[in-house]
């Protein structure tokens, strides 16, 4: 039983290093998930809508926090850091995550719960089942904690603190290293958009109570329909809710043709007004260039237009775009994307906004 508890260890010490690195490479995209949570409690537990609200403004530090304990938990578990107080915290952090699935899952309210970021993406029940695996090899291994022998083994905990902590906050201000997102460098836009092969379906009828599964819908009318099932779900489109927009066109095609620099505004609210005047700087760079810039928002167009003149880009072209579309393009407020005929060539946070003669030089390589 020793042996299974060694293997029971190193699976879930491995799990967890694994699902909090995939999350710590953007802290961003996990705040997005508490921010769903929170805003779904609040809705489905009034008396405590307010409590709820109130932890939004903290989300991304939870973020960063949570990820890191992953890892850090994870680590110390494959070292035999402190093995019974590892177990422990183990423990009450899956009973979180579970608590969290279970709520997705069974009420159907947040889709996504994110667990593997944007790496792999698992549907609510089977996230609840990764979790209830994983709850009871925690258990089995806290079953064998007295058991498993400490190791002098704090510098490597240690060092793990400060590489994660240092990972959740690069990536914070100058976007995720690892970008796995479908509106990353080097993506073609429009490609995303179609299909990757023709999607099939199956189609499930009932006649005499019995089920059938159908490549074909039956011709047979005696056949009553049940339910179309997607067969190769991998060749769904990546993008689905891309388009750009104004009051008088759509944009959406537009944006594939020449060179464009998007200036993501998702918000007015809480905008780094610092980076304004590098991004100002930038859009002057540009004049007479064959890059034309336009900034894309999802506020109202009387804020768009004050956020215009207060920051002297009134010259500047804007459109509009859902604000879930703004949030995956771009984890920074303000930050600037560079596409190519569709394809995406430049992806800036506003800590590391370029020059002109380097976002000219990256459409004509």
């Amino acid at each position: 039983m020793l042996i299974a508890a060694r293997i029971a260890r190193i699976l879930v010490g491995i799990v967890f290093i694994f699902s909090g690195l995939i999350k710590l490479n953007d802290p961003v995209g996990t705040q997005i998930k508490f921010e769903e949570y929170f805003e779904v409690f609040a809705q489905d537990v009034p008396l405590l809508h307010d409590f709820f609200m109130a932890l939004v403004p903290f989300t991304l530090v939870m973020s960063v926090l949570f990820c890191a304990a992953e890892v850090i938990l994870g680590v110390a578990l494959l070292v035999s850091y402190k093995p019974k107080v590892t177990v422990w915290l183990l423990f009450f952090l899956i009973v979180f995550f579970t608590f969290l699935t279970f709520y997705s899952a069974y009420f159907d309210r947040v889709t996504d719960c994110g667990c593997f970021g944007d790496a792999i993406k698992l549907k609510p029940w089977t996230s609840f089942g990764k979790d209830v695996i994983l709850t009871i090899l925690i258990l089995f291994i806290m079953g064998h904690r007295n058991r498993l022998r400490a190791r002098n083994t704090g510098w490597i905990v240690s060092l793990t603190i400060l590489l994660t902590l240092g990972l959740g906050i690069y990536a914070v201000q100058f976007l995720p290293p690892l970008d796995l997102l479908p509106y990353a460098v080097g993506k073609s836009i429009p490609v995303q958009l179609k299909p990757s092969e023709p999607l099939r379906y199956k189609y499930i009828m009932e006649k005499d109570g019995k089920t059938t599964e159908f490549e074909q819908y039956p011709s047979d009318q005696s056949y009553k329909f049940k339910e179309m099932v997607l067969v190769n779900e991998s060749a769904k489109p990546k993008i689905t809710d891309y388009r750009i927009w104004n009051d008088e066109t759509d944009f959406t095609q537009e944006t594939f043709t020449g060179n464009k620099l998007f200036i993501i505004v998702k918000n007015t609210k809480d905008i780094d007004a610092g980076s304004l005047p590098a991004i100002r700087s930038l859009v002057e760079g540009l004049q007479g260039s064959t890059v034309s810039p336009y900034i894309l928002t999802s506020v109202s167009d009387g804020e768009i237009k004050a956020f215009r003149k207060e920051f002297q880009l009134e010259n500047v072209p804007y459109y509009k775009a859902d604000a879930t579309v703004l949030k995956t393009i771009m984890r920074s407020n303000p930050g600037t994307w560079l596409m190519h005929d569709g394809v995406v060539r430049g992806k800036w946070h506003y800590n590391s906004t370029p020059n002109a003669a380097d976002v000219v030089k990256l459409v004509n390589e």
